[in-house]
């Protein structure tokens, strides 16, 4: 997978750096405390970051692909980190994550732990945006792996993971002009404690 976005790594950035995320980012950024700390969570081009910091928060960002980190990097002026998500170890740290169009790529499998690290790496009472084509299986598409959501799907992913709650969903039309026909599952979760004994005795 990591393979595909080193080798299209320009393309790739080319094509999603202009994309119009502003309807989203209202419904995200509102839910996150000023100036806040936000973890972008596979972020590919770097376009998000960017604006996050444009909007006065601060924000870390990795991405699996060396190619896209390199290009991101340059983009957002600071360091992309180049890991996956099951090398995550942060904890606690982030206001907020973001992870616009990256879990889609592990397989079900995968996805419970990639999920409840980045539940770990923030605090308590942050948000996570995430977003998965919508559908009903695992499928290959352009030597890419996918696994689409729906409502469902997504509730039986989360019910899978610790300290989360699912606050809102919402579905969306592609954003790129030539996409149009392909639809998004949109998803907010809070976390709601962290599971130690003192954070229990407050709740």
């Amino acid at each position: 997978m990591t393979n595909f976005y080193d080798v299209n790594a320009t393309n790739f950035f080319d094509a999603t750096i202009n994309v119009d995320m502003s309807p989203i980012y209202e419904k995200f950024l509102h839910l996150v405390p000023k100036n806040g700390h936000i973890l972008d969570a596979g972020c590919g081009s770097g376009r998000d970051t960017l604006h996050f910091l444009n909007q006065g928060y601060n924000a870390t960002a990795f991405d699996a692909s060396n190619g896209l980190c390199e290009l991101a990097t340059v983009h957002i002026g600071q360091e992309v980190q180049c890991l996956r998500f099951n090398e995550i170890t942060w904890q606690n740290l982030f206001d907020a994550a973001w992870a616009c169009a990256s879990l889609l790529h592990l397989t079900e499998e995968q996805l419970p732990e990639a999920v409840q690290r980045i539940i770990t790496s923030i605090k308590v009472g942050g948000v996570i945006y995430c977003s998965f084509k919508w559908g009903d299986k695992e499928r290959y598409k352009d030597d890419r792996h996918f696994t689409d959501m729906n409502q469902e799907r997504f509730n039986a992913l989360i019910a899978q993971t610790e300290h989360a709650e699912v606050i809102d969903f919402w579905i969306t039309e592609d954003s790129r002009p030539d996409r149009k026909n392909e639809k998004w599952l949109n998803a907010i979760l809070r976390k709601n404690y962290d599971g130690t004994p003192c954070e229990r005795q407050h709740c």
